[in-house]
């Protein structure tokens, strides 16, 4: 029976690999697929993991009728075996009906990949409605770590290597970046914190630590 199976994790996770494999293993059997991303890091129209492979994709744009396109392609002669949705948590609620209505009237398996919480612990709207909807939620075993080795579970982001908590629920970025607006994965503890891995080098290099002096 065709599912619609959303895969969550955090960011670093492997996500978008996953993603690509699954486009791999079906397309070297001889099926077709379509992908659709939102705001990728290689770019429009783009699918990238940060292992650097990359396939073209189709850009999602606001209120765009996902559904009505695939029925547009198949209608024009177009195939389409199963379809991939990358950086779904960008998606909204209504394209994830979408996506799910592709299941049930068109039988095409759904693989939607996302964050499911925003950098304040938030859920993203789409990533909600995937799990209200999904036949099955599948949580990366792909570990990604926080910088203190524990295993990391909030999405942060940063600006000049400081952790923020408000601003808009969207703004791209990449992770471990030192420019103005940034993203680092951490554990829970550091993520209350708010304790980056730059401000934790911050605190070991404070004054108020007595120097080591050789004898």
């Amino acid at each position: 029976m065709p599912e619609l199976v959303f895969f969550s994790g955090t960011m670093d996770c492997g996500k978008s690999t996953l993603a690509l494999q699954i486009e791999h293993n079906r397309s070297a059997r001889g099926l077709a697929g379509m992908i659709f991303t939102r705001d990728d890091r290689a770019g429009e129209g783009k699918l990238s993991s940060r292992l650097g492979l990359v396939t073209d994709a189709v850009e999602v744009e606001d209120e765009q009728d996902l559904y009505a396109y695939v029925v547009d392609h198949l209608s024009q002669g177009g195939r389409a075996d199963y379809v991939i949705a990358d950086e779904a948590q960008f998606l909204a609620p209504v394209q994830i009906d979408q996506l799910a209505r592709m299941v049930d009237d068109l039988g095409l398996d759904v693989y939607a990949f996302g964050i499911t919480t925003d950098f304040r612990s938030k859920l993203f709207p789409g990533s909600q409605r995937l799990v209200e909807l999904a036949d099955r939620v599948e949580v990366l075993q792909v570990e990604a770590l926080c910088w203190c080795g524990a295993r990391a579970t909030h999405n942060a982001r940063t600006i000049g290597g400081e952790m923020v908590v408000e601003g808009a629920q969207v703004v791209v970025g990449d992770v471990n970046q030192a420019e103005a607006v940034g993203y680092e994965v951490l554990c829970r503890r550091h993520h209350r914190r708010r304790m980056t891995a730059a401000t934790a080098r911050a605190a070991a290099l404070s004054p108020d630590v007595l120097p080591m002096t050789s004898a």
